[in-house]
Formats: structure tokens, sequence, C-alpha cells
């Protein structure tokens, strides 16, 4: 049986769509420099190439529970967990930035401080991204209260992709 295509697209309508502007255009992409979160990088940043679209790589340095604790240790301990904090940024821009050059792809890297959800959502909202892909947690207490993705997808915001 031959069946002929119909578009269902009315000669009037054609000229509204343009060639090449399906797809997300901003993606942005969580790392914090465990495995999936540079799987996740890496699948990012495929896609902003494979679609044309802008790389938005965010970085959340995350103030541990041993912050606190550590304030009793001294201002040297504090000072330390920033440092380290800041070279891992540092690490982790410089990679990005290499890789985005190979591929050819615009990216822009953010370093936020605090939350990852909070900041991943406020980030997503500010360069009005198409697309989030983050990595899977691995840490057991999320099977409770809910991992960084599944509160991302709960948010209905945007198309969120979870690499494992």
């Amino acid at each position: 049986m031959i069946c002929s295509y119909n578009s269902a697209v009315t000669d009037a309508e054609r000229g509204a769509f343009e060639l090449g502007t399906d797809g997300p255009k901003v993606i942005l992409v969580g790392v914090d420099d465990s495995v999936t979160s540079l799987r996740a990088g890496a699948y990012a940043a495929g896609l902003a190439r494979r679609q044309g679209a802008r790389l938005v790589c965010v970085f959340v340095e995350q103030i541990s529970a041993m912050y606190g604790a550590a304030a009793g240790a001294g201002a040297g301990a504090i000072a330390a967990q920033d440092q380290a904090l800041q070279e891992t940024a540092a690490d982790m821009r410089q990679r990005a930035e290499e890789y985005a050059e190979i591929l050819g792809v615009p990216l822009t890297f953010v370093v936020a401080h605090g939350d990852p959800y909070t900041e991943l959502r406020r980030v997503a909202d500010e360069v009005r991204a198409d697309a989030v892909v983050v990595g899977a947690s691995a840490k057991a207490g999320h099977r409770w209260v809910g991992s960084l993705a599944v509160r991302l997808v709960k948010a209905g915001r945007w198309p969120v992709t979870v690499v494992p």
C-alpha cells in the first residue's frame, strides 16, 4: 500500500517555520568533579555541539556541614576549605574551557556558592536555559530526601537529563 505524505501544513503557514531553530539553544550542566557530573558535562558538550547551542557549566561551591564545626578549629581550617573549593573551581573551569574549545562550543562557566539545587535553578532562570543536564547522585541518603536531579525534574521548568 502506498500512502502519500501530507504534512498538514497549509501554504500560508509554510513561511513561519525556520529550518534549524528546533532544539535547545542554551544547555546548562551542573559539574562538581564527581565521575557522574563529568560524564554529564561531556554529554552536555556533545549535545551543545550537535545542536549549535551555548553551554553553561555551573560549579556550585557547596558549604559542607563540617563548615560550622571547622569554625571551632579556627579560621585556618575555614580558609583551607575555601582555598580547596577555589582550586577545584579553577581546575574545572580550565578543563571545561579546553574541552569546549576543542569541540567549538561557546561556553560560559559560572561559579556559584550555596545549595546546588537553588543555585542551578537560579542560573538556569538567569540564562534562560532550554535544557538542564546533571549527573546521577551516588549518595545513599537521596533515596529518602530526594536527589538534585529529582528536585530539578519536580520544578518542571526545563527538560532535565540525568546522566548515570
